[in-house]
């Protein structure tokens, strides 16, 4: 599956994280970074990509660093929200994103004591760290080689960057950068497949042949899982009455009250200049938006599209008006039942850029954006006999592809686009499968003793430096 030139010396087992030596696999997302050992099904160490800061004076760029979901979670006086990925879904803070996977590796994976919170920013709030005289810290993972995953369109720079933090920062013995298209079709066993990878701020196509992407053929658009959150901001501000979205961090009691009721709770309040960052609740209202997403959100199954006409004559919205609703609680008790058209119409966008709706600071999208553009957009720029066969072989990964009806309508729209060619998808009706497919592909990749050939060593980076990931790791 992986490529590269491999050695003709034969590997050693410590310098190339042999069979005694446990690997690691790293997939980093712009929700959550995935970590674990090669081998195991699911990743034991699942970190926000999100982090805290706690300012330190007036300003929020010198604070506090916290990671994982306890410190970003908890309303600490001034704590703001931030994330080390880009919307784009590459590494946008680099020394930030550093210690934020280490602390994924070290907290939960190793043995190792993570590097002092002055240098890395890792929590520990009852250690003072006096820095002078302080030696070089240990290596962290200075016995783990390390398997990381990458986009497909990620940067010659990035890629170098980031095997440079894994040789000099952590220490490791052996490295390998892996994109997720190629390690989510190796989960689903498919050597050629077409990815579809649905995840919180990006929605990519990933063309994949004999275990290469065909990189001039991915696209992407960012009608994805945050794309979905925004439309329900907007539907609930258009409802009448518009519907607040409270978190549950400022709520200290709620009483039960009926459906459409207003909410009968006792809210928290902050004394002056203790109060959390805007980016805080903006980022607490995302986790009520995702329970919402997973737990009422449904995709329009057709015939048609949302905003089509039905078979009967009349439009397929007036068929959706009379489909059964799904109730929803707020975190301040105040609930109702959503109907499904409003369900429908949160997603619809993905599918069909009309439906999408719209404010000053959300533009609608373009009709190119859309999933089924995007995939054929992606399969217009391969080989023509190859097409049919990537039809034959798509494989649906992403958390945000988690939606009741997203195959069944993905199926719908590509069979009507190209109807001489069979259509198949391979969609794992697990969560787990569906949301962690790129890093269980990077967990079976690096267990297998005929990729241990291929790791990039210490000595080889030594060597030829980090533009060595280039030639490698295609």
């Amino acid at each position: 599956m992986a490529t590269g030139q491999a050695s003709t010396k034969p590997p050693d087992a410590n310098e190339y994280g042999g069979d005694e030596i446990s690997a690691l696999v790293l997939d980093p997302g712009y929700s959550t970074t995935r970590a674990g050992f090669a081998g195991e099904d699911v990743p034991k160490s699942i970190v926000p990509s999100y982090y805290g800061i706690i300012p330190s004076d007036s300003t929020l760029k010198h604070g506090k660093q916290l990671f994982g979901d306890n410190s970003i979670n908890t309303p600490l006086p001034r704590i703001s929200i931030s994330n080390i990925m880009s919307k784009e879904g590459t590494v946008e803070d680099w020394d930030t994103a550093a210690n934020l996977w280490e602390y994924a590796i070290t907290s939960r994976l190793t043995n190792t004591k993570p590097t002092p919170l002055a240098s890395n920013g890792l929590n520990d709030p009852n250690e003072d760290i006096i820095m002078g005289g302080v030696e070089e810290q240990e290596k962290p993972l200075g016995e783990n080689p390390l398997l990381m995953t990458e986009t497909g369109w990620n940067a010659g720079k990035d890629r170098e960057k980031g095997i440079e933090i894994a040789m000099e920062n952590w220490g490791c013995p052996a490295f390998w950068l892996a994109r997720n298209g190629v390690l989510a079709a190796f989960a689903s066993g498919k050597p050629t497949a077409l990815v579809v990878d649905m995840g919180a701020s990006t929605n990519s196509i990933t063309p994949v042949h004999d275990g290469l992407i065909l990189k001039k053929a991915v696209t992407r658009s960012p009608l994805a899982g945050n794309f979905v959150s925004n439309q329900l901001r907007l539907l609930f501000a258009s409802s009448q009455p518009p519907i607040p979205i409270t978190p549950h961090y400022l709520i200290t009691h709620k009483t039960a009250v009926d459906a459409g009721a207003p909410a009968q709770a006792t809210y928290r309040t902050f004394a002056p200049e203790t109060e959390p960052h805007p980016s805080f609740r903006h980022f607490q209202e995302e986790r009520v938006l995702t329970e919402f997403k997973e737990s009422v959100v449904n995709v329009w199954t057709g015939p048609g599209k949302l905003g089509g006409h039905s078979q009967q004559g009349g439009t397929n919205m007036d068929v959706a008006r009379q489909h059964a609703g799904k109730p929803f609680e707020m975190p301040d008790g105040w609930n109702q039942m959503f109907p499904a058209l409003d369900r429908y119409r949160a997603i619809e966008g993905i599918f069909d850029h009309k439906m999408a709706l719209s404010d000053a600071n959300n533009p609608p999208p373009s009709p190119g954006q859309t999933i089924t553009a995007l995939i054929s957009s992606s399969l217009s720029q391969v080989d023509v006999d190859l097409r049919p066969h990537l039809l034959g072989n798509i494989v649906i990964t992403g958390a945000s592809s988690w939606y009741a009806g997203f195959t069944d309508r993905l199926q719908q729209e590509l069979q009507a686009a190209y109807p001489g060619v069979r259509v198949r998808m391979v969609a794992s009706g697990q969560m787990v499968e569906r949301k962690f497919g790129s890093w269980i592909g990077g967990s079976i990749l690096a267990s297998l003793g005929t990729f241990h050939q291929l790791w990039i060593s210490k000595k080889e980076y030594e060597e030829h430096g980090p533009g060595i990931v280039e030639k490698r790791c295609k």
